[in-house]
């Protein structure tokens, strides 16, 4: 049994632990990271960063259907699908290895197993067969556990046809068909990469919409783009049972009136949300809270035990790596000394990777309303961009919502081209207290498309002149 010292412990590399470890080693913490599989958690490994490589692909293949618009004659493009997934398996290698080299680069000790918190200040690591290889004496513990898909009774996920997001984005062969449970966007990712392929999928979803925490405006917008797809889009559905029939998955549905119906594919992926890894981990042992099965933590991700505290998926809503390496900082700074300020979880920006993009921060028009804002709306849709049409690509708008009184920005909603990117700007006013006015008077370059922010913001106030 090895035996360490150090200041902090760090359970999990994903993107909450390895920046977590990584700013405290640069304040001058002792600090060991423990990871039982590869360093980059889920993100990097499967989820954020592979998913992106496989849209990519996915819009590479959308435009070569579509190259005769921009003036190419492509004919009889052939699909190498393993090697689409391999591209992504490649990226997400790569960068996995760059967060080992970060480790090392920082001096964070690493350890190869699973931690488990003894008390609250030893930590015991044990390997693949459960044998305990080091005893960490340590001043804190940080648990970025993450978390992982959660599993349904009735929906018999068996990893072979009926998926998690794992499976599915390691498939060796395009499926002719395939039923996607839930709308989030996990499933609407998936559904766009597998449509571009020429799937035929189907999107079952037990809200009235897709992407049902978004703005509405904008929910409603991709799904008459996904109707265009050819995507089949089944809202106000429940999912009862879901079970692999020979070569076929079953999928026993029930309509909003009632009524059953029982729809089959090729394979069935699990969407329906996630679950986190909090089991054990010795959190019952030294008397961790957790709220309807996430650790619970203040705004500076304080659990209730001293010394030990939980960031990222583990620690509950929203399960974005950004969010998860924001309090990863706050933490980290906190322990070594530091003030930071507390995490804000108002103006966290959330994406969505389909085409048409959707990204979005702050309060959607429902919400800002429902809280007695009065509120004045901006829209600017794409098809009146320059840039836009220039690049071909002018599906969608961008919303903002401001507060009639003070124009404060309440929240911006956008789905179309790059606002994944696009959504930064927002979040940087906000956090800067910035008004519609501050936007307006800004000068944005032309032509881009972040014009269409500035657009938005004068449409709202009556000063747009591209309306």
């Amino acid at each position: 049994m090895n035996t360490h010292t150090s200041d902090l412990v760090v359970i999990g590399s994903g993107p909450g632990g390895y920046v977590a470890a990584i700013r405290a080693a640069q304040l001058g913490l002792n600090v060991i990271c423990i990871e039982k599989e590869n360093f980059g958690g889920v993100c990097l490994n499967i989820g954020c960063i592979p998913t992106k490589a496989l849209l990519r692909s996915a819009e590479y293949m959308h435009f070569l259907n579509h190259a005769g618009d921009y003036g190419f004659e492509i004919t009889g493009v052939n699909v190498d699908f393993p090697k689409v997934i391999q591209r992504s398996r490649d990226v997400s290698t790569k960068m996995s290895q760059g967060v080992a080299f970060l480790l090392k680069k920082y001096k964070v000790q690493t350890i190869k197993g699973t931690g488990f918190i003894k008390s609250k200040n030893v930590v015991e690591v044990s390997d693949a067969d459960g044998n305990p290889t080091d005893t960490i004496n340590t001043k804190n513990i940080i648990i970025a556990s993450g978390a992982r898909p959660r599993m349904f009774p009735g929906i018999d996920v068996d990893r072979k046809r009926i998926l998690t997001s794992t499976e599915a984005m390691l498939q060796k062969e395009i499926p002719s068909s395939m039923i996607i449970m839930g709308a989030g966007a996990i499933g609407v990712e998936f559904a766009y990469f597998y449509n571009a392929f020429g799937t035929k999928v189907t999107i079952i979803e037990m809200m009235d919409r897709l992407l049902p925490i978004e703005d509405v405006d904008v929910s409603n917008e991709l799904g008459r783009h996904y109707k265009k797809y050819g995507i089949s889009v089944l809202t106000n559905t429940k999912v009862l049972s879901a079970k692999t029939k020979g070569k076929e998955v079953e999928v026993t549905i029930e309509k909003k009136d009632g009524s059953q119906e029982v729809l089959k594919a090729d394979l069935a992926l699990n969407a329906i949300g996630i679950q986190a890894n909090t089991e054990n981990i010795g959190l019952e042992g030294v008397g961790v809270l957790t709220e309807r099965g996430f650790i619970k933590v203040d705004n500076y991700l304080k659990t209730n035990v001293e010394g030990i505290y939980a960031i990222g998926d583990v620690a509950g809503a929203p399960w974005l790596a950004h969010k998860a390496s924001a309090e990863a900082i706050i933490c980290a700074e906190l322990i070594a000394g530091h003030h930071p300020q507390p995490m804000d979880y108002s103006n966290i920006p959330g994406c969505t990777y389909c085409q048409p993009q959707v990204a979005s921060v702050g309060l959607t028009e429902a919400k800002a309303k429902e809280l007695g804002h009065d509120v004045k709306v901006g829209k600017f849709p794409f098809s009146a961009s320059g840039k836009a049409n220039g690049i071909g690509e002018t599906k969608g708008f961008v919303k903002i919502v401001f507060d009639a009184k003070h124009g404060e920005i309440l929240g911006a909603h956008m789905i179309g081209p790059e606002v994944t990117e696009l959504i930064a700007e927002i979040g940087l006013a906000r956090s800067l207290d910035a008004t519609a006015q501050t936007i307006i008077k800004t000068i944005h370059a032309h032509p881009t498309l972040s014009e269409a922010i500035m657009e938005a913001s004068a449409q709202a106030y009556g000063e747009a002149v591209n309306l």
